[in-house]
């Protein structure tokens, strides 16, 4: 989510049609500073997320008087998604200074294993999603899965709009095969040994207790795990398994393009964008039916697998040694789904959107 805020941004900033003060969490690496952006970093508590896997930062009492300013000193305020705190607080300091709110719906429902945590998740959404997203100038959704979600019982104060997140097609490019082969002797791997990647949170939703049962089911296969969170898989102690935290996108982009495969098993949290960054560097991405329905025109270039209990393990080992074992598929799905990549996601139109947004609702 921060690094799409970042994106689109950025983007707003450089293009002289707006000036923007972004509030994040110091949970993350704080942005840098733009002509026309300035970012503040706020001191935060981020134990709920490492407890239980859920991000929800609680912010410190004079980070959130910061908020409280930049809103009433603003022309209209910009909310990554409905249910973090300072977002409820942003939302109602400009509901009271009658500053239009725009908001950007990631994530809809997740099902949590915990049963406690995810009738909470179900409640906020229907409270929190109502008031905000019922509520605001404008509503923009990155993917189909969520809007679907949150239409079913939130009335819209404007119809909402359906805006892909884009993909630096600068930085994520593809490279020939003897690329990859320098790539896989730069990391260690054997031009033969199937390779897989994770690129994401170490939580729940991203699948990674299926994960954990894979790397293990597939000890010939070498596993590439780039985040951070609870469920490291540096804790599962396999040979086969490395872990890389806190990489930049430019360390990223010889992961994806040595990867053989991006494994995503995750559920309710729309199209991650490290789906669009692999494809655009030509790496096949297989990932759960639930993740490839909030982007229904990429099903032909998607690989997925359905998350049943039971038999996912078994489901998910077998696709993907069939996948491995049959060159003549993965080959020429490599360029297919670069290609796609770069005809169908800009962040330049994705930024292009929220500019005209912005602009009707601050006139």
């Amino acid at each position: 989510m921060e690094s799409v805020a970042w994106e689109i941004a950025s983007r707003l900033a450089a293009s002289g049609k707006a000036k923007i003060t972004w509030y994040s969490s110091n949970t993350d690496k704080a942005p840098t500073d733009l002509p026309g952006l300035r970012c503040i970093s706020v001191s935060a508590c981020n134990m709920i997320e490492r407890r239980l896997g859920f991000p929800f930062p609680l912010w410190s009492i004079s980070g959130l008087g910061q908020l409280v300013r930049g809103v009433r000193e603003s022309d209209v305020v910009h909310l990554h998604d409905c249910l973090y705190l300072p977002n409820l607080i942003a939302w109602a300091v400009a509901r009271l200074a009658r500053r239009p709110v725009i908001i950007t719906q990631h994530i809809g429902m997740i099902p949590y294993r915990n049963p406690v945590l995810r009738a909470l998740l179900a409640g906020a959404n229907r409270l929190f999603g109502t008031l905000l997203l019922g509520s605001a100038a404008q509503t923009f959704f990155i993917s189909d899965a969520a809007l679907n979600y949150f239409q079913k019982f939130v009335r819209f104060r404007s119809p909402p709009l359906r805006v892909r997140n884009g993909v630096d097609t600068d930085v994520f490019v593809t490279v020939d095969e003897q690329g990859r082969r320098a790539l896989r002797v730069r990391l260690g791997i054997e031009v033969e040994t199937p390779l897989l990647l994770f690129a994401g949170r170490f939580v729940e939703k991203k699948g990674l207790r299926l994960l954990n049962r894979l790397a293990r089911s597939l000890p010939q296969m070498r596993w590439i795990f780039v985040g951070w969170g609870p469920l490291d898989p540096s804790n599962w102690r396999l040979p086969n398994v490395s872990v890389q935290y806190n990489l930049t996108k430019q360390q990223l982009v010889p992961l994806y393009q040595a990867a053989d495969l991006l494994v995503l098993p995750s559920v309710g949290e729309g199209f991650p964008l490290v789906v669009q960054e692999a494809m655009a560097c030509g790496t096949p991405a297989l990932i759960s039916e639930d993740t490839a329905a909030g982007c229904p025109e990429a099903a032909g270039m998607l690989l997925r697998e359905p998350l049943e209990p039971g038999d996912s393990v078994l489901r998910w080992s077998a696709r993907i040694e069939a996948l491995l074992a049959s060159p003549g598929t993965l080959r020429p799905l490599r360029t297919r789904v670069a290609e796609f990549a770069r005809a169908s996601w800009s962040w330049e139109r994705c930024a292009a959107h929220y500019a005209e947004v912005l602009q009707a609702c601050a006139s």
